[in-house]
């Protein structure tokens, strides 16, 4: 509705109507317009648009109040308008308060009774009109108004701006308010002006005066993107409106903008879509599905592609349905995954589109799977006289389902037997007798093991004596299409498209056949037709049938969803993950990898060569759950650690796993590496206070945050887990505390705990906590301990060898004192012990103590062959200050991370002769440089990685390779004609510690090296 208040400010318009004379205006009115509409499509309006005749627009003033008929009740129009008049108009349109008991002139007649003192008042009071004799006090109620000097006092009232040139017939003082005033559309262009205006004339303009006035808006329309706004006006005005971002969907929200006249209108307007926008929630409510509610309508293609959902370490999903209302899909996990009760999964969605195509959701919410419900019987069908179905509410357990037992008609027990269909059918077979029967059903369990309530079911049977009959058929990719039957089928005997050679691989999921084609059986990119033979009912009715289908491809390009490193004890593994499963060929392509710096220049060097491209061939991520290949995740592996920072990722040239093979745009993604590894629970181990107290220490393997997202400060984070069932600490008896910079400190009622943490098989787990550097900890448990039964491990993949005499290792945890005595090492069969060498911290906080063990002499080999162990767990004595002893290690091997070098003495003794051979390629003469190493070592080759100098001359490398201990560095030059000419050969080999262009087996970078032959 329209605000019908308007204040008038100081200096309002002045009017003094006398012979077309302008007097000076004392005030200038300001009509303060504040509009706030709430309206649909088509707004009401004060007046409806049949309004277009003089007469019905006076009538509409009229009902206003603003005009009133004369005593024999006819308006006359047709008279010319008083100064009185006017003076009503004004006020009643302008909603100024009508003034009593002030008498400000002495006309004649003009005292309380007169009908026009009041709105007289009013408009002096409000400083629009004045008196035409102010020496006399005379206003002259009955004078006549100009054309002219009405229009100007309307155009300063509603404080319309006024062009400085205006060509009309006005008086030249009034050309510029009269100009506006036909524009407005107040007046008409082809009047006198400087005639008397009629009571018409009058209406005319108050109609239009009103109308700005009570400016709102007829109606408006909203462009797709939710961004520019057409508003139609009441005064017939468009006004574009473009914000600076997109409304919300389907919420009212106020918009302001200002009409061509600057008048400021707040509309409030909704933008009604359809399409979803967001998604609202994800819960599971059993323990094999997944509800994803979104606040709109989805595409169907892409909705149900289960591709396009990773549910945490669930490498494949057994489908996704969309809901009628088009706006929720339900996951269904495999028949093998089952999620855990009340633990927080992570749920990726990656290329669902919205209905119409505007939206690509590409997001990652969380949820929990908490079953409360027993499951039901959802229908009974019979079907025909020799079975019938059973669907449940939710996914029940094939072994219970199975059981014949657990149905009975009219009270007995039935013989026959039952198929199940993943996840809630059971189909029994069994002879009926036409006509009603009660069915019941019991003791069928849910993943949660809830039973379900026995209940009786009414059950009609009747006779069934025609074959399924095919509902609906979609191929939604060349391999692989969904047939619909109008009942359950039982079997079927074969089928194929176009002939019987193409035949496919087929599931039966009650009236659903899901077909599978091989790649080179796959459908035609148009029409197929597809036979289905021996299509058979639980009746034993059956019959051939035909579906004509054209596939309706997938043909969404994949994208890059993110780029991730970590540091994977001496390299960094930086995973690439994809929108969707994409083809192996391509992700093995080195070339399709680029690896640039924060400033666009090619990182070289880590195992990556001068192209940026990755040395190492890229690899699917493997699950650390069921060891699948995970094919949306790829990961490229350095050779030695990333140094810390912004990178960015070029992939091209990958397709994806669809018939037709959808190829990604070239996409550049930005992530940051750090050097330091990810956080991770080292630990967890407990106390019993005097208070009858659990007193759990949960300790990390660097220091965590205490503020933030990441705060490890939430007793919401961490669960005690037994098997598969996490318990939450409970919040309100709970106290948390940060016990040291990676060590939290949980204390709770033993009355609060739902388990025994004495019988030993309880775990922790924590989540959503991080370090410093923004990384967050890893979704796993550890096992939770009594203090004594608490050790502190070795970090196995820390144990190396860096030279011939020392080796370094890291313990999960801080240890405060160290006894040499604890340890042995074996090297080639050979037993040290703390007599051949020594033992020290080198740093002991952020939970993780690194020591190094430092041996008398050089025994450790090139190739290291070295096994770590303790002694026994009872005669160790390394502790930590809560008192927990070094845990005992039965045998670790040593890494090798000694670095191969040259084997000088080798060398030395080759003559030039023999350390020069030739390799002829293709017709060209290539010269092969010699060199021996200490240990077998490979060679990644690029040109920047070797120098050669023949006779004091810089020479081209063109390749290099290995054979066991043997470098061979191959190079040509134009100047030399055979390898008599070469007196003097110079090789080095420079940068090799960051681009590891020669390795060990072990990938230890070889000490540079520069070494000359002479003839």
């Amino acid at each position: 509705m329209s605000n019908k208040s308007y204040p008038i400010k100081e200096n309002s318009i002045v009017m003094k109507v006398q012979g077309g004379e302008q007097k000076v205006m004392k005030k200038i009115l300001t009509v303060a317009l504040s509009t706030a509409m709430a309206f649909s499509m088509f707004a009401s309006v004060a007046f409806g648009d049949s309004a277009v005749s003089v007469q019905d627009k006076y009538n509409s003033l009229e009902a206003k109040g603003i005009f009133n008929g004369y005593p024999d009740k006819q308006a006359h129009l047709e008279r010319d308008m008083t100064r009185a008049e006017f003076a009503k108009v004004l006020t009643k349109l302008l909603g100024l308060k009508e003034v009593t008991g002030t008498l400000s002139y002495k006309d004649k007649g003009y005292d309380a009774k007169n009908w026009a003192v009041p709105y007289i008042e009013a408009v002096t009071a409000a400083g629009i009109m004045e008196g035409q004799d102010k020496v006399k006090q005379i206003f002259n109620y009955n004078g006549k108004v100009t054309v002219e000097e009405m229009a100007t006092a309307l155009v300063r009232a509603l404080k319309l701006e006024v062009p400085a040139n205006a060509e009309n017939s006005a008086s030249t003082w009034a050309k510029g308010y009269v100009q506006v005033a036909i524009d407005k559309g107040l007046i008409a262009k082809d009047i006198n002006f400087q005639a008397n205006a009629t009571r018409e004339q009058l209406v005319t303009a108050a109609y239009q005066a009103d109308q700005i006035i009570n400016l709102s808006v007829k109606e408006y329309k909203i462009a797709e993107n939710g961004k520019d706004i057409e508003f139609t006006l009441t005064s017939g005005e468009v006004v574009k409106v473009t914000l600076e971002k997109a409304l919300e969907p389907n919420k009212e929200t106020e918009v302001k903008f200002k009409t061509s006249a600057g008048q400021e209108i707040t509309a409030k307007v909704t933008w009604v879509v359809t399409a979803a926008q967001k998604i609202v929630s994800a819960s599971g409510t059993n323990y094999k599905e997944v509800v994803i509610n979104f606040d709109g309508e989805l595409d169907q293609q892409t909705a149900e592609n289960a591709d396009n959902y990773k549910v945490a370490e669930f490498t494949k999903l057994e489908s996704a349905t969309l809901s009628s209302d088009k706006k929720s899909v339900t996951l269904l996990l495999q028949e093998d995954s089952k999620l855990s009760s009340q633990k927080t999964y992570n749920l990726k969605v990656n290329g669902v589109k919205n209905a119409g195509g505007t939206k690509t959701f590409n997001e990652t919410v969380q949820f929990s799977a908490v079953d409360t419900q027993l499951p039901q019987v959802k229908e009974a069908k019979a079907l025909g006289t020799k079975a019938f179905k059973v669907v449940f509410s939710e996914p029940v357990t094939q072994t219970t389902a199975r059981n014949l037992a657990n149905y009975k008609v009219d009270g007995k027990n039935i013989s026959g037997h039952v198929d199940y269909t993943y996840p809630n059918i059971a189909f029994i077979t069994t002879d009926l007798s036409v006509g009603k029967h009660t069915l019941t059903v019991q003791d069928v369990q849910d993943y949660a093991n809830f039973k379900v309530a026995p209940v009786e079911t009414d059950l009609t049977v009747a006779e069934d004596t025609a074959a399924p009959e095919v509902e609906s058929v979609k191929a939604t990719d060349l391999t692989k299409v969904e047939i619909t039957f109008n009942e359950s089928v039982k079997s079927i005997s074969k089928v194929y498209h176009t002939s019987s050679s193409k035949n496919a691989d087929y599931k039966i999921k009650d009236n659903k056949l899901i077909l599978t084609f091989d790649k080179d059986k796959q459908l035609s990119l148009g029409e197929n037709t597809i036979y289905v033979d021996g299509v058979t009912d639980y009746s034993g009715n059956s019959a051939n049938r035909q579906i004509k289908v054209t596939p309706q491809l997938d043909t969404t390009r994949p994208t890059v969803a993110g780029v991730t490193s970590e540091v994977d004890g001496d390299v960094t593994k930086i995973t690439v993950e994809f929108s969707k499963d994409v083809n192996a060929t391509d992700i093995a392509n080195r070339e399709n990898f680029t690896l640039k710096k924060e400033n666009g220049d090619i990182f070289t060097g880590k195992g990556f060569d001068t192209k940026g491209h990755p040395v190492n061939e890229p690899k699917f991520a493997v699950s650390k759950y069921n060891n699948e290949k995970l094919k949306n995740k790829v990961v490229l592996t350095t050779i030695g650690k990333l140094p810390s920072g912004k990178y960015t990722l070029e992939v091209a040239g990958v397709r994806d796993n669809t018939a037709i093979g959808n190829t990604i745009v070239p996409q550049s993604v930005s992530f940051t590496a750090t050097e330091a590894g990810n956080i991770e629970l080292n630990s967890a181990w407990y106390t019993v206070d005097e208070d009858n107290n659990y007193v759990v220490n949960v300790q990390f393997n660097k220091p965590v945050v205490t503020t933030g997202s990441g705060s490890a400060l939430d007793v919401n984070k961490y669960n005690y887990v037994v098997g598969s069932t996490y318990y939450p600490f409970p919040s309100t008896s709970t106290e948390i505390k940060l016990y040291s910079s990676n060590t939290v400190q949980l204390t709770v009622p033993r009355k609060d705990v739902k388990v025994n943490f004495d019988a030993g098989n309880v775990s922790i787990r924590a989540t959503n906590i991080s370090d410093a550097d923004g990384n967050f900890v890893s979704d796993k448990t550890v096992s939770l301990k009594d203090r004594k039964s608490s050790n502190i491990a070795v970090d196995k993949d820390s144990v190396k060898a860096t030279a011939k005499n020392k080796i370094v290792a890291d313990f999960k945890g801080e240890l405060t004192r160290l006894f040499a005595s604890d340890f042995e090492f074996t090297v080639g069969g050979k037993t040290y012990n703390s007599s051949d060498f020594s033992a020290n911290i080198v740093n002991a906080s952020a939970g993780k103590t690194s020591v190094e063990f430092k041996f008398y002499n050089d025994v450790i080999p090139a190739e290291s062959g070295v096994v770590l162990k303790t002694v026994a767990q009872n005669d160790i004595r390394s502790v930590d200050g809560y008192g927990r002893y070094l845990e005992e290690i039965p045998t670790t091997p040593v890494a090798d991370k000694i670095a191969p070098v040259l084997d000088k003495e080798a060398n030395d003794k080759n003559p030039l002769s023999s350390v020069i051979k030739t390799n002829t390629v293709n017709g060209v003469t290539y010269y092969e440089a010699e060199l021996t190493f200490v240990e077998n070592v490979k060679v990644y080759f690029t040109t920047s990685a070797f120098k050669v100098a023949v006779n004091g001359n810089p020479t081209d490398t063109v390749n290099a390779r290995t054979e066991g201990k043997k470098l061979y560095v191959q190079f040509k030059s134009s100047d030399i004609k055979s390898v008599n000419d070469i007196l003097n050969l110079e090789v080095y080999l420079e940068g090799n510690a960051n681009g590891k262009f020669v390795t060990d087996e072990a990938g230890n970078a070889a000490e540079d090296f520069q070494t000359s032959v002479r003839r």
